[in-house]
């Protein structure tokens, strides 16, 4: 059930646990405010003989989330809990970066969790599907409930306990499933959308963001790599068979003969294109360089769209996408040169280079050395 995240990610092992017929708790970010070190659907899987796989807060308080787990697989009932700052002592449990998080852990077996084969089914099939389930209510025999969204045959089993709540959770989680990011929702006790008392976190299983890299050269090895390490499912694509080779892009789940703009025109007519997937062109020659960027930069929708070259180079580029007939809005979604300023040389420092854009674009960041910023290590969340 291989699910792009981090080596942390407990679900292979959850699946496992399941298979095997064990219980075992499943601890998960639901919500995060302020600077913490984990988002929301961060998890950590606590097994019956003891054992940790994942985490939910890169260490602070794992140690009580951890005997949270064992309790709910003793109990049979599952817990939320909420952990802030610690206190100068360091005898307080909580976070020490200053965030605030709350964990939901609940016990998971066939008894418990009978749909989780399916959904595993699905995510090894590459097919989007998502877990909602309620965090919060009101009536306690409510909490724990769940529901699929992207299962085409929903078992019967599988509701929040009414109709109105399963079909206001179904309508938003979808649109949670297509950012391909975890979230928590907040409803009435009965799914009314304006209201509070029942929230409902929402476990995106999508298949990995896409980074399409265009021109077979050594800079494009060293990104497949690094971009395979962040969790992309990269393609590179080159009209020249004796580059484009999969023997000299072994980190690249898919290796292209074909010309750039046609290959990217293709992927957007069949919908693999879409607001994750970021577009690095590595060409630096102006025949594939213009169709191609004159494509990219029209869609839709689209994550992110670089251009490596020098000044000059970008220059005579801006200049012949103008000719092209592209205006000023759709020539401001290019980033070009690409990357962000690390003084690097090599193709693999370079990589690291537009790696760092790509995550800086993803989350806001600046770019800048943390030391010279006064905002939080992690990303704020609301």
């Amino acid at each position: 059930m291989a699910r792009v995240t981090d080596v942390r990610d407990p679900w292979d092992d959850l699946l496992a646990c399941w298979r095997e017929r064990r219980t075992a708790a499943l601890a998960t970010v639901t919500s995060v405010r302020g600077s913490a070190p984990r988002e929301v659907g961060s998890a950590m899987l606590v097994r019956d003989d003891g054992t940790v796989v994942g985490s939910v807060s890169g260490g602070c308080v794992e140690g009580a989330v951890y005997e949270l787990g064992r309790e709910a697989i003793a109990t049979g009932r599952p817990v939320r809990e909420q952990y802030g700052i610690a206190d100068e002592a360091g005898i307080a449990i909580g976070l020490t970066c200053g965030g605030e998080i709350e964990v939901f852990v609940e016990p998971v077996s066939p008894a418990a969790f009978p749909e989780l084969e399916a959904v595993a089914a699905l995510v090894d099939a590459q097919r989007p599907v998502a877990i909602a389930t309620v965090v919060e209510h009101p009536d306690v025999a409510v909490v724990g409930r769940r529901l699929l969204v992207g299962v085409d045959d929903q078992p019967s089993e599988a509701s929040l306990g009414s109709a109105r709540r399963d079909a206001a959770v179904r309508a938003d989680a979808a649109g949670v499933l297509a950012s391909g990011r975890s979230a928590t929702l907040t409803y009435g006790p009965d799914g009314e959308r304006r209201g509070l008392g029942m929230r409902v976190l929402v476990q995106a299983f999508a298949p990995p963001p896409r980074l399409l890299v265009y021109g077979a050269v050594d800079h494009a090895a060293a990104l497949a790599s690094v971009g395979s390490f962040l969790g992309y499912d990269v393609t590179v694509c080159d009209a020249r068979p004796v580059f484009a080779t999969p023997e000299r892009f072994p980190a690249a789940a898919e290796v292209v003969v074909d010309w750039p703009h046609r290959h990217l025109a293709a992927e957007q007519a069949a919908g693999r294109v879409d607001a994750r997937t970021a577009v690095a062109v590595l060409t630096h020659d102006p025949k594939f360089d213009v169709p191609l960027l004159t494509v990219a930069l029209r869609l839709p929708a689209i994550g992110f769209v670089g251009a490596m070259g020098s000044r000059r180079t970008h220059d005579d580029r801006l200049a012949r996408l103008r000719a092209a007939g592209l205006d000023d809005a759709e020539l401001a979604r290019l980033s070009s040169p690409v990357g962000l300023d690390l003084g690097g040389r090599t193709p693999q420092e370079t990589a690291v280079s537009i790696a760092a854009e790509l995550v800086a674009a993803q989350w806001g960041g600046s770019g800048r050395p943390l030391r010279a910023v006064a905002t939080p290590v992690h990303t704020p969340h609301a």
